[in-house]
């Protein structure tokens, strides 16, 4: 027998191994793994980075998302009314007082230290329905009535301060000695004041000095004065007479001036406006920072004063207050006295 007849016979008669091999075989069925097991297995294996990825939640349908935008609304509700209230509140505005100092040998309020407002200072704020307070002196060191109230205190809860009119400032603030002695000032006020002046612009409150306190804000900025106009500049006119406030002159706002802007169609036809004079002490030397924004008319006194760096510290040699029972020939300072109020409402927060 060949080997291909032997191959043939093997083939046609196939044993019972061969023909197992010949018959398809059929998978298991897959056992189901127990719902825990399976859990950890998928949870060990990561899913593929092309695969089908999980649909996003839709977080404005959850709680907390919807509760935040509520409490937000509502925070934002309070707050402007609280800013609304804040700006229709009352504004608070403090005047620096005057001092009376005991006369020697004197009886009665003669003989006690006094700190007065004058009234026509406080009725020409409030005629704007505002509140007045005067600031009086104060003394952590009283051994009668200790106190740790500050000036700094009076800055914090007041919205603006008025440096009324007054004694003379003394040559020795500015680093002089008196030409003569009547003209000594008052040292013991004007280290009150200069101090009163430091804590409302630190606070960043708005100042108006009047008179003495024009010539009060340059010095706390290194200006000097004339201690009397009459004797320092013999070519000027006269700034004071027995007449006191019905003594009038002429004044003009030199280019630049803020004050301009507000009196654009006031005044001749020379751009000159008339103010009250009760002054014999003038700013000489400008003080740091500050510019002229009046002068007057014919001899160039400085009449006003501005601090550049603050929103609102300005300083008026004439006496405002006193112009309307003067006459309607006297400027007409409301707006002034608006500007500075439009200040204190805007930096109160």
């Amino acid at each position: 027998m060949s080997d291909s007849q032997s191959s043939n016979t093997v083939r046609s008669a196939p044993g019972p191994d061969a023909t197992a091999e010949a018959k398809p075989v059929t998978p298991p069925e897959p056992v189901a793994a127990e719902p825990a097991k399976a859990e950890r297995q998928a949870e060990a294996q990561p899913a593929a980075s092309n695969g089908p990825r999980a649909a996003p939640v839709n977080d404005d349908n959850a709680p907390w998302p919807q509760t935040w935008k509520l409490i937000a609304a509502r925070f934002r509700a309070l707050s402007d009314k609280a800013g609304r209230r804040m700006m229709q509140r009352t504004l608070k505005i403090g005047i620096s007082a005057r001092i009376f100092h005991p006369e020697e040998g004197a009886k009665g309020l003669r003989g006690r230290t006094l700190q007065y407002l004058e009234e026509s200072i406080a009725q020409w704020v409030m005629s704007r329905d505002v509140l007045v307070f005067m600031i009086p002196t104060v003394n952590t060191n009283g051994l009668v009535h200790p106190s740790s109230i500050r000036l700094r205190d009076y800055a914090k809860h007041l919205d603006g301060l008025v440096l009324q009119g007054g004694a003379d400032v003394s040559p020795q603030s500015y680093a002089q000695a008196a030409t003569r002695p009547e003209w000594g000032g008052d040292r013991v006020r004007d280290m009150y004041e200069l101090e009163l002046l430091h804590e409302f612009i630190e606070a960043g409150k708005p100042v108006l000095g009047i008179c003495r306190g024009c010539q009060l804000i340059n010095v706390a900025f290194g200006g000097t004065l004339y201690q009397d106009i009459a004797t320092d500049v013999p070519t000027s006119i006269k700034h004071v007479n027995d007449e006191y406030d019905r003594l009038h002159h002429a004044i003009q706002f030199p280019p630049g001036s803020s004050l301009a802007t507000l009196f654009p169609n006031h005044g001749s036809e020379h751009n000159e406006w008339v103010v009250n004079s009760i002054h014999h002490q003038a700013v000489r030397d400008l003080g740091r920072d500050l510019t002229v924004e009046a002068i007057s008319g014919s001899d160039n006194i400085v009449e006003a004063i501005r601090y550049r760096k603050a929103a609102f510290v300005m300083g008026l040699q004439w006496h405002p207050e006193f112009h309307r029972a003067g006459g309607p020939q006297l400027l007409d300072c409301t707006p002034i006295l608006d500007g500075f109020l439009r200040a204190a409402r805007e930096t109160r927060f």
